[in-house]
């Protein structure tokens, strides 16, 4: 069986921008109290006419065209997200005929804020099994959609975006540049992060997922690593799920990753769910943060307090 690679990335964000003084003017909170105990300044938000398809084909739409690749190129769908609205079509058939892909293998993935690290496996694993030569792994979420905006402790987390990968079998003798996933549950703790009800709301156990967050993940993470054959001290970036820099920031430091660039977009975007994981890589490689063939962790983890994680190799 041959390995994957990512052969490229791509990010899309509705137009809109909520600032921590618009959310002032809507609840009882501040731009202080929310940089404070979250680290987030800003976050896009999609309009009632921009689903969460349209979404998705953005950024997938962006990540073809920087793999030089062409709908008809791709076999493979797979679409992390759990603010899909209808149970059919699903998202990934969606994105698949806005793009004009002619005959994918369709699939969502929901697992919530790890669904992109999820639904990357499902990609690597296909292709190793000759089952794919080249899919697409989206991110993508309306969380407004889904947000109950007379909460405080919940309305200024969130935020909407996608994120897309082209994954696609390395050559003869190349080496996998998508290393082996370490996944879990904690099936018992599902409750702790919810999208649930009539209709669907977002609510969360903030204390409990930050304890199991910055406790029980950073030996999972190390532990990802060593799968793929390195130590944190190896890797160029880490992007972890954009909770808030409350988490992000004491679980990278407990990882180890000393010399990685670490993904901090949750200031800019809010917490995006699926999308953050994708959405973050995407800005550092666009931005230069990291170059071709660095080793950088992507580590998702929330909804069913799930997690995913694996060393990928940058496009």
């Amino acid at each position: 069986m041959n390995g994957s690679r990512i052969a490229a990335v791509g990010h899309y964000q509705p137009a809109k921008v909520l600032t921590n003084e618009d959310l002032a003017g809507m609840v009882d909170t501040s731009d202080e109290w929310i940089r404070s105990r979250v680290g987030i300044r800003t976050r896009h938000i999609a309009g009632p006419d921009e689903p969460v398809d349209e979404l998705a084909a953005h950024a997938a739409a962006k990540a073809l065209a920087a793999a030089g690749l062409v709908p008809g190129d791709i076999d493979l769908v797979l679409v992390a997200t759990s603010t899909a609205v209808d149970r059919s079509p699903n998202m990934a058939a969606r994105v698949a005929a806005r793009l004009g892909i002619p005959s994918p293998a369709a699939m969502d993935v929901n697992v919530v804020c790890a669904g992109f690290t999820h639904a990357l496996a499902t990609a690597d694993h296909a292709v190793r099994a000759g089952a794919s030569a080249r899919a697409l792994v989206i991110g993508a979420d309306k969380m407004s959609e889904v947000t109950d905006w007379t909460d405080r402790t919940t309305c200024v987390l969130v935020g909407d975006g996608a994120g897309a990968a082209v994954v696609e079998a390395c050559g003869p003798g190349e080496e996998a540049g998508i290393g082996p996933v370490l996944w879990g549950s904690v099936p018992e703790m599902g409750h702790a992060v919810r999208i649930e009800g009539q209709p669907a709301r977002f609510a969360q156990e903030g204390q409990s997922v930050y304890r199991w967050a910055t406790t029980q993940l950073p030996p999972i993470a190390r532990k990802a690593c060593e799968k793929a054959g390195l130590v944190p001290e190896d890797l160029a970036g880490v992007v972890l799920h954009q909770a808030n820099l409350r988490i992000i920031e004491p679980l990278a430091q407990k990882i180890g990753a000393v010399n990685a660039v670490v993904a901090r977009d949750v200031a800019e975007s809010g917490n995006t769910s699926a999308a953050s994981i994708p959405l973050a890589f995407s800005k550092l490689v666009e931005q230069g943060a990291l170059s071709s063939g660095d080793p950088v962790l992507l580590f998702g983890f929330g909804g069913n307090l799930s997690y995913a994680g694996q060393v990928v190799r940058c496009p």
